[in-house]
């Protein structure tokens, strides 16, 4: 068995969620204490808990201690299994619990799977600290099928904090064979711009201030900018923004949400300054998805190697992890031309590379 302290490093929600998908990949049983132990109220809050049911779930895997709040679980892992999931984070306690949270966590053990699966999780799809659904589907998807996974999602219903309430759909294909490496160190000629700029049961008039405060701070970026605003179906209130940037070679994205009292200019200075802060700096991956995709460049087959403009804290403690359960080793560079270099010789997963056991 696998013992996993949830208190290393940066991100216990993010130990947590590694630890159940690698635990769902290879079969080995995993114990995970200190969970969240850092936090100022520790233990599994709703997405965490739903996490670790939606990893036993797609496994007929065994858990105990998967109560709210708890500080350690136990997990013990069947064999994968495709097919038609729902998990709703309301069904545990009313709240925004992050479905893209969950989603990463059983997304690539689902990609393993025998069949092909369809997947619904009703929860917070734009909230703090998580990815949106936007996210997902404009940048971590388009880079997670360069190594051969086929994942379609759709988010017919947004849900925002406090309330909830979102719906993502997604349809994974099941793999054929291990994933492909990826050598992203360029990003290549700027294309694009896409800007998108959401209200749920608020005034339009927000969307548009989002939009005409991002074009005012962009007006002298050289490229092509394209605005989108959209009134989107919601149970409750809520206002987001993303800002896509298409390179030749990468998209990232800068996503910032409304909250009570803040003004629509405050929503796009915010992702506006995210988006400057890369443009300024070296590296083809945003931090974010640098941290996303270090997973399935592990999996993989042959060496990746990925630029990214700064090595987080989450990163390094994904790495960790990572180490726990599969033989490879990561290289960290920085140049001064291309930013940070991620290099790792992936295992060449294929599914039954691991026989479990403790």
């Amino acid at each position: 068995m696998i013992e996993i302290d949830g208190s290393i490093g940066e991100g216990g929600g993010q130990i947590l969620r590694t630890s159940l998908s690698l635990a769902c990949l290879t079969g080995r049983p995993i114990r995970i204490y200190n969970i969240r132990a850092e936090r100022k109220t520790p233990g599994l809050k709703p997405q965490h808990l739903m996490s670790v049911t939606a990893a036993a779930r797609v496994t007929h895997g065994e858990v105990r201690g998967a109560t709210l709040g708890s500080g350690e679980v136990i997990f013990r892992p069947g064999p994968l299994s495709g097919g038609s999931f729902t998990f709703d984070v309301a069904a545990i306690k009313a709240s925004a619990g992050s479905t893209g949270l969950i989603f990463q966590t059983i997304v690539l053990p689902l990609g393993f799977a025998h069949k092909g699966s369809c997947l619904t999780i009703k929860g917070g799809t734009h909230v703090e600290w998580s990815p949106s659904a936007d996210y997902l589907r404009e940048i971590f998807l388009p880079v997670l099928s360069r190594t051969g996974l086929k994942i379609t999602l759709e988010n017919p219903v947004k849900g925002y904090y406090p309330m909830g309430g979102g719906e993502i759909d997604a349809r994974i294909s099941p793999l054929s064979r291990p994933l492909k490496p990826l050598r992203i160190i360029e990003r290549g000629n700027l294309k694009r711009v896409s800007v998108l700029s959401t209200v749920a049961n608020l005034p339009i008039s927000i969307a548009e201030r989002q939009i005409k405060r991002t074009l005012e701070r962009l007006k002298g970026l050289a490229a092509e900018i394209e605005c989108r605003t959209i009134e989107a179906k919601s149970p409750g209130r809520g206002t987001s923004l993303l800002i896509l940037s298409e390179f030749e070679n990468i998209r990232a994205g800068f996503t910032a949400l409304g909250a009570r009292g803040k003004r629509a200019e405050e929503v796009a200075d915010e992702a506006v300054g995210d988006l400057l802060r890369y443009l300024n700096g070296k590296g083809a991956a945003d931090p974010h998805l640098a941290d996303q995709i270090i997973l399935p460049i592990a999996l993989g087959y042959g060496e990746s190697a990925i630029s990214t403009t700064e090595i987080s804290g989450h990163l390094r403690t994904n790495m960790e992890v990572i180490k726990k359960f599969l033989d490879v080793k990561f290289s960290l560079q920085e140049d001064r031309q291309r930013g940070w270099l991620i290099k790792v010789e992936g295992v060449s997963f294929k599914g039954n590379l691991f026989k479990g056991g403790e």
